[in-house]
């Protein structure tokens, strides 16, 4: 039975504070491409891997916050990407499918059926778009701001990490359903996705000033992804009846002592809802998701960057560059084109 071998990347050990490349190594294992005989998983050559703020969290020892699913030192990185299927003991999959779901950091994986979440029919935009656009960030920034931030034509939309996978595509259905919007990331030229305004929120001594101007009227819909600060200054500028899709905290992940927020009368005064949210909840809604989507792809309507990092060698960079704001758009580690 063919054995070969498959380049993996490894959590050395658990991780505190900001995390380094050396928190992760590069090693050669061997895989059997082969399905245990009776087993439903499914065999998967690993395409396309999504570097996520989230895989921070999962570096921690499981008692500090999770989202349930802990990494293990010496053993490999977990997360979404796109696959295609050498060898299936499932019905549903069948050699050659290309699928989107929960893989791990090497070239080959071995998982449970349960983890693929759907396969992927259409082949006419790049595959790599379903580790974003067309996967999971796209349909966290579809939920977030639909679902649960109830957006309206017309109002007043502030994303904060606007650069990011999530927060570049808020903006941008944002502004296709006619919103005035903002957005806030770590360098001036990342505001490129053709908001109504940005700013680098390194640069801006006051934050509450800043989005005063920005937003002399107040913000409507605060989509929010970091947390700490800017949050606290947010409060102070939401309009009555105001929403905020709470969808990432990326500023306190690293932080022993989580910094706290000040202005939270501001809820009781404006009724404001925020609300937190888990995309995994909202995934039935792919179909009608795809449906919203795929046109503005084919038709140019939106403008999706992607930050491509080459081989698996290269990946703990490409994670470790999140949490300093190195990538511009949605970070992608190639492991094969085919």
């Amino acid at each position: 039975m063919a054995q070969v071998k498959n380049k993996q990347v490894i959590l050395r050990d658990y991780v505190s504070g900001f995390p380094k490349e050396t928190d992760m190594n590069i090693v050669e294992s061997t895989i059997t491409l082969k399905v245990p005989e009776g087993s439903n998983e499914v065999l998967l050559k690993n395409l396309y891997l999504s570097c996520d703020p989230y895989m921070r969290n999962l570096m921690n020892k499981p008692d500090g916050p999770s989202v349930g699913r802990n990494y293990t030192p010496s053993s490999p990185l977990g997360g979404y990407g796109v696959a295609k299927v050498l060898e299936s003991g499932h019905p549903d999959y069948k050699k050659g499918d290309l699928i989107w779901g929960l893989t791990k950091w090497e070239e080959y994986s071995l998982v449970p059926s349960a983890q693929i979440h759907f396969k992927i029919e259409h082949t006419d935009v790049p595959l790599s778009y379903y580790t974003g656009i067309l996967g999971m960030p796209g349909m966290t920034a579809y939920s977030g701001i639909f679902e649960v931030g109830s957006l309206k034509k017309g109002e007043n939309v502030f994303v904060s990490a606007a650069s990011g996978a999530v927060g570049q595509l808020v903006g941008q259905f944002s502004k296709l359903s006619g919103c005035y919007v903002v957005g806030s990331a770590g360098t001036k030229e990342k505001n490129k996705f053709g908001f109504d305004g940005g700013f680098n929120y390194k640069e801006e001594p006051d934050l509450n000033e800043a989005l005063k101007r920005h937003f002399p009227e107040g913000i409507d819909v605060y989509f929010e992804n970091v947390g700490g600060k800017t949050l606290d200054a947010v409060l102070l500028n939401m309009r009555i009846h105001g929403r905020i899709p709470v969808c990432g905290m990326i500023s306190q992940y690293n932080l022993s002592q989580p910094e706290g927020v000040t202005n939270l009368t501001s809820l009781i005064y404006k009724r404001i809802r925020m609300q937190g949210f888990v995309v995994a909840d909202f995934y039935h809604l792919y179909p009608k998701f795809l449906e919203f989507v795929l046109p503005l792809i084919r038709e140019g309507k939106i403008e999706y960057v992607e930050d491509i990092a080459e081989g698996l060698e290269n990946g703990p960079a490409a994670l470790v560059g999140l949490f300093s704001g190195r990538n511009v758009g949605k970070q992608v580690l190639v492991v094969a084109r085919e």
